[in-house]
């Protein structure tokens, strides 16, 4: 089931109003129901400067629960680090968290909400895990007969590019089977899983609405006003993140532990490039990178001319200089093939396979995915 909130043709000219933004839509949506939000560091009101828990209380919405992803309610905590519940200084709202072993809502969690809104800046990638956790949530929502709210962003890596997630390597980094970059809006992806069924068996379609933003669509640019996560710092970092998160299965250093964290590559041999940097216990970044307090050699991406999408030309290039070995891929296989959403890339890199003839095996999977896609659009292409 599915209902749209005040969908809008895009006005390139006009300033992009967040679904949050058009509080009094979701304030009506809300009124008289207990509320859970899914909510981190990014869910803010850009024109009031405002989180949207703080808003939603503020008009009087009776807020029951904050359920926390990944890097926890304030985005603070490193990548993997349980999240323990809490409550929310401000309000006093509690915050349960649903990273880690549990990874949605139970029903003891909802039986006092009424509806569950999702409010979290995605950047475009399958392996980004807070469309992990929408999916999730949004399956418990069904099971449970609870509504299911996306207040819509826009999506800064806008591209349909890279191999479609396989059957068989099914994980958090890549819960539904789609591409490494899926050129949807997080609202679009909760219309895709709903509508194509993905939700786990026997659980029934979620009960959806989606709150579109104002004056976007797709291939138009957008600014991350607010990082993501800890280390996607700025625009540049969000740019490269789909193309150098393979290195997270290597055991080659991507910026963790620098101000700089995905806008380098390095490993402590020379023979991987000229320039050098030393990851080391970074708080608010990350406490224990890859490589830590060693000296890496390799290159600075910081001012790297990359308009986005997907490239393998760095994971080529660095797996070459390393000497086509398997051993690239620190006996991490299983990790790298769970990335990837196959076991098909890392094969194609070790048989030598050219990026031309990488991309060209993915076409006619992409070709498909895209055929779908269009019928989940809630903006003009």
């Amino acid at each position: 089931m599915l209902c749209l909130v005040g969908m809008a043709v895009a006005q390139k000219s006009a300033e992009i109003v967040l679904g949050a933004e058009r509080l009094d839509e979701v304030t009506a949506l809300l009124e008289g129901k207990r509320v859970g939000l899914v909510v981190n560091q990014t869910s803010v009101l850009h024109d009031r400067q405002l989180h949207l828990l703080d808003a939603l209380v503020e008009a009087g919405i009776r807020v029951e629960c904050v359920f926390a992803p990944e890097h926890g309610f304030r985005g603070t905590a490193d990548a993997g680090a349980e999240i323990a519940d809490s409550k929310d200084v401000r309000t006093g709202v509690p915050i349960v968290s649903i990273y880690g072993k549990q990874k949605a809502p139970t029903a003891k969690q909802l039986k006092n909400i009424d509806v569950v809104v999702f409010d979290i800046q995605d950047v475009g990638a399958r392996f980004y895990t807070y469309i992990s956790t929408m999916h999730y949530v949004m399956e418990s929502c069904a099971e449970n007969g609870k509504e299911f709210i996306v207040l819509d962003r826009p999506n800064p890596n806008d591209f349909v590019d890279g191999p479609v997630r396989k059957p068989g390597f099914r994980s958090f980094v890549g819960t539904d089977p789609i591409p490494l970059l899926h050129g949807l809006t997080v609202g679009e992806l909760a219309r895709m899983i709903n509508g194509e069924g993905w939700l786990k068996s026997g659980a029934n379609s979620c009960k959806l609405q989606v709150v579109t933003m104002l004056n976007w669509k797709h291939g138009d640019p957008y600014w991350l006003p607010v990082k993501p996560s800890p280390n996607l710092p700025n625009d540049q970092s969000v740019r490269l993140y789909p193309s150098l998160c393979f290195f997270e299965a290597t055991p080659f250093s991507i910026g963790r532990g620098t101000y700089h964290p995905f806008q380098m590559i390095g490993y402590p041999d020379e023979k991987f490039g000229d320039y050098t940097f030393t990851p080391t216990s970074l708080p608010g970044f990350d406490m224990n990178p890859q490589q830590k307090n060693k000296c890496c050699y390799g290159v600075n991406l910081q001012e790297y001319p990359f308009e986005g999408g997907l490239t393998l030309r760095f994971v080529l290039d660095f797996y070459h200089k390393s000497g086509n070995d398997a051993k690239f891929f620190f006996s991490r296989e299983k990790w790298f093939d769970l990335l990837a959403g196959t076991d098909q890339l890392r094969k194609q890199i070790i048989e030598g396979l050219s990026e031309e003839e990488i991309r060209a095996s993915w076409q006619s999977d992409l070709d498909a995915y895209k055929a779908m896609r269009k019928k989940y659009l809630l903006y003009e292409e």
